[in-house]
C-alpha cells in the first residue's frame, strides 16, 4: 500500500465513524485524519493541537491535557501512580487516565439492542457522548485542570497567542459568547484527537496487515492464541483483523464489560477529602452503572483499544495492574488461581475469560504480539 492509498484509507475511516455515531451529535463536531506533521493540519487541528498542550489552560497552570495523554507514552498519562494528578498538587482522579489515541473513533454513545449492550461514547464510564464534549470536561474537573467556569477558560484563551488563530477559524467574535466559544475549544480538540498526530497507524503489526514486514514466531503464535475462539479469545472484544472495507483494526469493539478487576489499595484517590470523596477508602467504581441508572451495568467499563498497549501502563480503568503479562495472566487465571476479589462481583464476565488455560509460554507469546502494536515502528518515539 503506498502512501497515497493510506492516506485515502485513514479518511474513509475517519468517515466511517462519524457516519456511524452520527445521531444526536453535536454539529460542531466533524474532523477527518490528516497527516502528522503539523504543517499538514488544517487550522482547525493546529488549533486543537495549541489547545491541546497549553499548560495555561489549568487553575493553578501547568496542567495541558498532554500532561495525562503524553505522545511518549501512547498519549496516555506521565505520571508513576496508578490514578491521574490534577493541576492542584495531592488532588487525584479516582481512575487511571485511558489513551486519548484512537479516541476519535469512538462511535457517540448509545444502546444496541440487536447485541443488548452499550457501545461508544468517552471516558471509561461513557459519561460523555462523543469526544467533543469529552474534551471539555477535564478543564472544569477540580480534580484534574481545576477552573471555577468556562468563562475563565475563555479569558484565557483570549489572552493566548493562538486567539487570532481561533477567530480565524471560527469566526471574528468567536471569543465573545463564553459558551459558543466552549463549544469551539472542544470542537477544536477533538478534532485534532481526529488528526493523524493521534492516529498514525503505524505499528509493526500494520506493516505486517499490509505486507511489509513478517511477524517473528513468536509474535505469530502470539497473534495467533490472540484470536483463537478456544484459547485466547481476546478478538472478540479487541477485534484484530480488517474489516470488510479494508479499514484497519482498532483492537476495540467500544462495547462495556466487567471484567472482576479487583480494588487498587495504592488508590490515592481514597484518602482524599470528604469534599472529593464522601466515602474515603469504602468507594466503589461501579462505572456505567450509575452513568445509565441501571445497576445491572454496574462494574462494566469502556473496552479500550490495544493500540499502543505496551506504552500505557499501568492497566485497567484503576491502574491496579502494572505489566501487560501480569494482566493476561489475569484474564487466563482469574477464576482458577488466588486474585483479589472483584470490586464489584456482580456480572463479572465469565464467558470470555477467567479459565483460559493459557501456559506460560503462551502468555508470553500474546504479550510478545501486543508489543507489536506499538506506533512508530523502525522510527524515532514521539515527541
Amino acid at each position: 500500500m503506498n502512501k497515497n492509498d493510506k492516506t485515502l484509507l485513514l479518511l474513509l475511516l475517519a468517515v466511517l465513524v462519524l457516519v456511524a455515531g452520527c445521531k444526536g451529535r453535536p454539529k460542531l463536531f466533524k474532523h477527518k485524519v490528516k497527516t502528522t506533521l503539523e504543517k499538514h493540519l488544517t487550522p482547525r487541528q493546529l488549533l486543537g493541537k495549541k489547545l491541546f498542550f497549553d499548560e495555561s489552560l489549568s487553575n493553578p497552570p501547568g496542567e495541558s491535557c498532554a500532561t495525562c495523554h503524553d505522545p511518549r507514552r501512547g498519549f496516555e498519562d506521565t505520571k508513576d501512580q496508578a490514578e491521574s494528578g490534577g493541576a492542584v498538587k495531592g488532588r487525584f482522579g479516582n481512575r487511571n487516565a485511558p489513551t486519548a489515541a484512537y479516541a476519535a473513533f469512538s462511535p457517540y454513545f448509545h444502546y444496541d439492542a440487536k447485541e443488548q449492550q452499550y457501545a461508544g461514547g468517552q471516558f471509561w464510564d461513557g459519561r460523555a457522548p462523543n469526544l467533543m464534549r469529552q474534551a471539555q470536561g477535564p478543564l472544569l474537573n477540580p480534580l484534574e485542570m481545576n477552573n471555577p467556569d468556562k468563562k475563565s477558560v475563555i479569558e484565557k484563551i483570549r489572552k493566548a497567542g493562538y486567539k487570532d488563530l481561533f477567530e480565524s477559524v471560527y469566526g471574528p467574535g468567536s471569543l465573545d459568547d463564553v459558551e459558543n466559544a466552549y463549544d469551539f475549544t472542544g470542537d477544536a480538540i477533538a478534532t485534532y484527537e481526529g488528526s493523524a498526530d493521534l492516529n498514525p497507524l503505524s505499528s509493526k503489526y500494520d506493516l505486517y496487515l499490509e505486507g511489509k514486514i513478517a511477524l517473528s514466531g513468536k509474535e505469530m503464535r502470539g497473534l495467533a492464541l490472540f484470536e483463537d475462539e478456544k484459547k485466547g479469545n481476546c478478538a472478540a472484544c479487541h477485534p484484530s483483523k480488517p474489516d470488510a472495507e479494508r479499514t484497519p483494526p482498532l483492537f476495540t469493539d467500544f462495547t462495556y464489560d466487567n471484567l472482576g478487576v479487583p480494588r487498587n489499595p495504592d488508590n490515592p484517590f481514597y484518602k482524599l477529602p470528604k469534599e472529593f470523596n464522601p466515602d474515603g477508602d469504602k468507594y466503589v467504581d461501579f462505572g456505567l452503572g450509575p452513568i445509565v441508572k441501571d445497576p445491572n451495568q454496574n462494574g462494566k467499563f469502556k473496552v479500550p483499544t490495544l493500540r499502543n498497549i505496551a506504552r500505557t501502563a499501568p492497566y485497567m480503568h484503576n491502574g491496579v495492574f502494572k505489566t501487560l503479562k501480569e494482566v493476561v495472566d489475569f484474564y487466563n487465571t482469574r477464576d482458577t488461581k488466588t486474585w483479589p476479589s472483584p470490586e464489584v462481583p456482580d456480572a463479572v464476565n465469565k464467558k470470555e475469560l477467567g479459565h483460559l488455560g493459557l501456559t506460560d509460554q503462551e502468555v508470553d507469546d500474546i504479550v510478545a504480539f501486543l508489543n507489536t502494536l506499538t506506533d512508530g515502528y523502525g522510527s524515532v518515539s514521539p515527541k
